[in-house]
């Protein structure tokens, strides 16, 4: 199924060069098993290496996930506590197989509300994996989209107020520029898994023009199967940008 999914990827040049995935559903994945949602997050980390894995194969070159919302603080302890430790581990156990894969990470978001063992950790993967040619990966963390649109706004409102910014040289470029993904373009594709409509809070700037995907998949079932099955629905797209076809 892969093999022959890729062959037909392969056959067009159309392969999206940014995709970002809302991954969503551990916590029902869990519930249907009759487990906590713990063990849910567990399972959803094998998903992430595989999507890693198929995005490589694919030829796609930044891969962004919205690992932890800035909403999901709001959870309970013992959950969030959960997620960070899980954070930990996948940025000290996945480091080097990441970075043999040509995979560099880069973690984007309010990283500062971690603990001092959870940001050191994060630290250690962004470093180690430095360089990485092949994938750039985007880890959302402690992330929110409406949070990093205000936070721009302040960044051009302080530019403005001390004199190195006029309030007529702001335009779109200007905003995207003070962006966390200032320096990457926009993501092509965004898949959502779990069958919900919803962008919750993701990315609200940067999706303006991206396709969407969403499939019923739970995110710890999703395989790179999926993600070939995402990108062999947005090749069939014809992306026009608000514009017309001429005549």
């Amino acid at each position: 199924m892969a093999s022959e999914s890729l062959d037909k990827i392969r056959l067009t040049s159309a392969v999206p060069n940014h995709v970002a995935i809302i991954m969503d559903g551990n916590g029902r994945w869990a519930k249907q098993k009759g487990l906590p949602r713990q063990v849910g997050h567990r399972e959803g980390m094998k998903s992430v290496r595989e999507t890693i894995e198929g995005a490589i194969e694919a030829g796609i070159k930044i891969l962004t996930l919205f690992a932890f919302s800035t909403e999901n603080w709001n959870r309970p302890r013992k959950e969030v506590a959960s997620l960070i430790s899980l954070l930990r581990h996948y940025s000290r156990k996945e480091r080097d197989s990441l970075k043999r894969q040509g995979v560099e990470v880069h973690v984007l978001g309010e990283i500062e509300r971690f603990d001092d063992s959870t940001q050191e950790a994060v630290d250690l993967i962004v470093k180690g994996t430095k360089g990485g040619r092949t994938l750039r990966l985007n880890l959302m963390i402690s992330y929110g989209g409406r949070e990093e649109i205000l936070r721009s706004v302040k960044v051009l409102a302080e530019r403005v107020d001390q004199g190195g910014l006029a309030v007529d040289d702001i335009d779109e470029e200007a905003l995207r520029q003070t962006l966390l993904t200032g320096n990457m373009p926009d993501p092509d594709l965004l898949i959502r898994t779990s069958g919900e409509y919803r962008i919750s809070n993701f990315m609200l700037w940067q999706i303006a023009y991206a396709e969407l995907h969403i499939t019923p998949v739970l995110w710890p079932d999703f395989t790179r199967d999926h993600l070939f099955e995402a990108v062999l629905d947005y090749q069939r797209r014809d992306r026009r940008f608000g514009l017309i076809e001429t005549s």
